[in-house]
């Protein structure tokens, strides 16, 4: 596991990152760079996405034959953690999520047919798109066996959907949507995936969830389908196959959300030393004194801890793994380390950390759904303990190469 990068690899996170200084932090500060649901607005979106492709920083998630930079996993773990300092980042190079994770699980599942029907579209940054799974209660949350939605075949191949979603991320927005949905009840092959337009008859979006907020764009929103008809050709690697898709798409999504957390993480303990280095109280200057110091050197550590655990996860998968140990354990630590980032940031820089002078408040509302979404917490540590269950010592085995 040697994660020395290469200097094409370096060239490009220097690039990014002197980009996301540029061009991307300074519009925080503007309040007319931001939308109704405070990400950025379309037309500041617009001109940086321009920028953004004509300097070659476009789909980093993607191999170079479905138009992206092709940097592998880790590649994606150094410059999404470079291009999440700022909270508008992902999105201006057309790797924010959910758009990125249904790029990637259409690269590898999807036809040449469906790639230029349903991928091509969203890699090119001319529409937006979703991931439509989850379900209100009693229907399937982090368990897609408990799934309600049925998908139900007709006589002339197609299928019609019938049930309700919620808390699908950018379904607004939406133009090309990916649903799961049961048509068996078999455990292991009763769901299937599809693709379908938003455009297209016999569904509809019920409300955009009001929550904490910020919000990506096109928000979080529950659905219903009352007989969406989906034709053969459209369903993504096959009847029964659904939970195989799912597979393929959550592991690099939930990594790659761990790869953005850690930027933001990064820019709270930049927020969090800026303002020590010059605010002095009873006399002392906050960078001195042993509290903060402890502080913000517990971040530094619970950072790197993290990283070593998201890039171990990205080497599992470029080397053609599953890494689902991998990214349960970066998921956790991931996801805590932004929250007490956030958390510790605002402390430091008290009533200016709670206002909204900085970002710091925006980052720590989001960080709080980072233990929920792709799986709670609770979820991933349920996971690890059936693996070590399963593997006993051989949890913590060394990966073995060839050779003496």
């Amino acid at each position: 596991m040697d994660f020395t990068i290469s200097p094409a690899l370096e060239d490009l996170r220097r690039r990014i990152g002197a980009f996301v200084d540029r061009e991307i932090i300074p519009l925080e500060a503007d309040p007319a760079a931001y939308d109704a649901h405070e990400n950025i607005a379309p037309a500041p979106l617009a001109r940086l996405r321009e920028k953004a492709r004509a300097e070659g920083l476009w789909n980093l998630q993607l191999k170079p034959e479905s138009g992206g930079l092709g940097v592998g996993r880790v590649g994606m773990a150094v410059c999404y953690t470079e291009m999440n300092r700022s909270i508008f980042g992902p999105v201006v190079f057309n790797s924010a999520a959910p758009d990125d994770g249904n790029m990637m699980v259409l690269e590898a599942v999807g036809t040449p047919e469906q790639k230029a029907k349903w991928l091509a579209p969203i890699a090119s940054g001319t529409v937006r798109s979703a991931f439509v799974m989850t379900e209100p209660h009693p229907g399937g949350g982090s368990d897609p066996g408990m799934m309600l939605t049925r998908a139900e075949k007709q006589p002339n191949g197609s299928y019609r959907i019938y049930g309700r979603k919620w808390f699908i991320t950018g379904a607004e927005e939406a133009a090309h949507l990916i649903l799961v949905a049961r048509t068996s009840d078999d455990p292991r092959t009763g769901l299937t995936a599809f693709a379908f337009h938003r455009d297209a008859p016999g569904w509809r979006i019920v409300r955009r969830i009001p929550i904490m907020g910020p919000e990506e764009h096109g928000g979080h929103c529950e659905l219903e389908f009352d007989g969406l008809e989906i034709p053969p050709e459209d369903v993504l690697l096959g009847e029964g196959k659904g939970l195989r898709v799912t597979q393929i798409r959550l592991g690099p999504a939930r990594l790659t959300h761990c790869m953005r957390w850690l930027g933001l993480a990064m820019r709270c303990v930049e927020i969090a030393r800026e303002y020590a280095d010059v605010r002095y109280g009873f006399g002392v200057r906050l960078a001195d004194r042993e509290s903060v110091q402890t502080l913000l050197g517990r971040i530094a550590m619970d950072i790197e801890i993290s990283r070593l655990l998201t890039m171990k996860a990205a080497w599992e998968l470029d080397r053609g793994g599953l890494a689902r140990k991998e990214v349960s354990m970066a998921k956790i630590k991931a996801a805590n380390t932004l929250h007490l980032a956030a958390d510790s940031a605002i402390q430091i820089n008290g009533a200016r950390g709670y206002s909204k002078d900085t970002v710091l408040e925006w980052i720590y509302r989001y960080a709080r759904q980072a233990r929920l979404v792709d799986g709670a917490d609770a979820v991933h540590e349920m996971v690890l303990n059936r693996f070590l269950e399963k593997e006993e010592r051989a949890f913590w085995n060394w990966p073995v190469g060839e050779g003496a």
